[in-house]
């Protein structure tokens, strides 16, 4: 209130003031004696022309110093894809093939596979072989016959493991022929005649084996295994021989190529013939391998166990890249058990007589040094080594009208060289060659008898046609080996130099033709003796896969 008071008397003093100011002013007309009109003069121009300061030369050089703060950034890792290259179109696959043909002298050959499945997770198969041959028209008895039958089949789980496993049957028939030479070389006036069912051996061999093993690295990169083997073999008399083997292994890698290995083995055999015998062995064998850059080194032991007696055997080997694959020197030694059961001996030496053979193990090892490489595309291998063997077999001929073959036992120390060499010339001819010297001490004053010292294999397989057409040549050559002769003379048998040659055409996809000739020299060399090789021999016929 008091502040609007005041504004009201300030008002009314300002408009008595103007009041009374008015009072003396004239009343009546006003006049206006002149408009006011301004104006300016023109104004002195000035002028400066512009001017650029002085150019600086001088340099200077300027020092920043920051510091440095490194970011942590955070960012997906990147997918990286494959590229995408341009595949060759698959291969047609075939079910079945079949290779079949006839021969001389009186040879029949069949050769045949066919799988029933043939899935990525599930495969089936069944192969057949026959070969079989009649020279009894030149030397009487003198004939053979091979045949097997083996279903096959491997199956893949969804866990990452796969199991495999074989049945089959073998059915292999031999003569005891060696009568005609024995009678020959020992001047009979007459030579005997035998029936061929008189001097008949016939191998009955049924086998099974499975095997089960991750395909898939497990989590801890942990490899297992396990394998188990069956057979039961019988002859045309009273041999019968059982067979079992059960193994289980695990494998720990480590970065992915440094294996560690343990494997345990158990192995028995049992033979009945006049008498009963058994060969029982048990193997542990741990094993370490690593893998350089240049140079791969292996330790490990093969713990052997035979009738309550423990054996320790090395098995190391150690080799170094001195030359950019040109030149790779190794070194190594292994040794253990090896079995001589009438299942060995027989694939062996056809021809020998079960009755008072003796089942043995052969302890040996091997210690063996070398080289190997390839050099402007010749692949090689040389190697020296030394063998000390405990109970070698041997090969002595009885002293039946009929001839067959005893085994005897011996100590020796084998000292061998050997070499291999393999190329390809021209993109369409393939060269191999192999070679072994042995030379043998024996301590039971027997020689290597029936053991070959030398052995030379080359072949080589020409292609042409676009590989339509393949020509094949080999030349096998061995020394003559040494046999008993009186009770303690000896003698050497001829060598053997077989050559051999073979074609075969692909007249189309699926139909082929094909031929072989052995023994071109017709070499009648004695691999046992009275017992010589059959001579030329050949077979013709046809392959055919759909």
């Amino acid at each position: 209130m008091e502040f609007l008071k005041y504004k009201l008397v300030t008002a009314f003093c300002f408009f008595a003031v103007l009041t009374f100011a008015q009072k003396d002013l004239p009343g009546g007309q006003v006049d206006v004696v002149k408009q006011f009109n301004a104006r300016l003069i023109e104004a002195e121009r000035f002028v400066l022309p512009p001017v650029l300061p002085p150019i600086d030369t001088s340099t200077r050089r300027q020092n920043y110093y920051l510091q440095a703060r490194p970011l942590n950034v955070i960012y997906p890792a990147p997918r990286i894809r494959p590229l995408a290259w341009k595949t060759d179109p698959e291969a047609d696959t075939y079910k079945s093939y079949i290779q079949a043909g006839i021969g001389y002298p009186s040879a029949i050959y069949v050769d045949a596979s066919h799988d029933f499945v043939a899935d990525e997770d599930l495969n089936i198969g069944l192969d057949v072989y026959h070969y079989s041959a009649d020279n009894s028209k030149r030397v009487e008895n003198q004939k053979f016959s091979e045949s097997n039958i083996n279903l096959n089949g491997i199956y893949k789980t969804k866990t990452g493991y796969s199991i495999s496993g074989n049945v089959g049957y073998d059915l292999n028939t031999v003569h005891y022929y060696g009568y005609t030479e024995k009678a020959e070389l020992e001047n009979r006036p007459n030579v005997p005649s035998f029936a061929a069912e008189d001097v008949r051996q016939r191998f009955k061999k049924f086998y099974a084996n499975a095997k089960a093993y991750n395909i898939e690295p497990t989590v801890a990169d942990i490899n297992v295994s396990a394998e188990a083997e069956l057979y039961s073999l019988s002859d045309n008399f009273t041999a019968r021989e059982t067979g079992f083997l059960l193994g289980v292994g695990a494998s720990k890698w480590f970065e992915k190529k440094h294996p560690l290995s343990i494997k345990l083995v158990a192995d028995f055999t049992g033979f009945e013939d006049t008498v009963s015998q058994s060969l029982n062995n048990v193997f542990l064998q741990p094993n370490f391998s690593y893998h350089g850059d240049r140079f791969r080194l292996k330790i490990g032991a093969n713990i052997a166990s035979h009738e309550n007696e423990f054996f320790i055997y090395p098995d190391v080997e150690a080799s170094i890249n001195l030359v950019d694959n040109l030149i790779t020197a190794f070194a190594g030694g292994e040794g253990g058990l090896r079995k001589n059961t009438f299942s060995s001996l027989t694939d062996y030496n056809p021809f020998i007589a079960p009755r008072g053979m003796r089942l043995e193990n052969s302890f040996y090892n091997n210690f063996y040094g070398g080289i190997k490489g390839e050099i402007k595309g010749i692949r090689y291998r040389g190697q020296v080594g030394f063998k000390d063997v405990k109970n070698l077999a041997l090969f002595t001929t009885n002293r039946d009208s009929v001839p067959r073959f005893n085994v005897v036992y011996d100590t020796a120390q084998i000292v061998y060289v050997s070499g291999e060499l393999s190329t390809d010339l021209m993109d369409n001819l393939a060269l191999t060659a192999n070679f072994t010297q042995n030379f043998f001490t024996m301590e039971g004053g027997n020689k290597p008898w029936h053991l070959p010292s030398v052995t030379l294999n080359v072949g080589a397989i020409l292609r042409m046609l676009d590989d339509k057409l393949q020509i094949r040549g080999d030349l096998f050559m061995q020394n003559g080996v040494p046999v008993q002769e009186g009770p303690t003379g000896s003698r050497n048998l001829n060598a053997l130099v077989d050559v051999s040659a073979g074609a075969q055409y692909s007249a189309t996809e699926n139909i082929g033709v094909f031929v072989r000739v052995n023994n071109v020299l017709n070499n009648l060399r004695q691999r046992w003796e009275h017992y010589p090789v059959m001579g030329i021999n050949g077979l013709v016929g046809l392959t055919a896969r759909f």
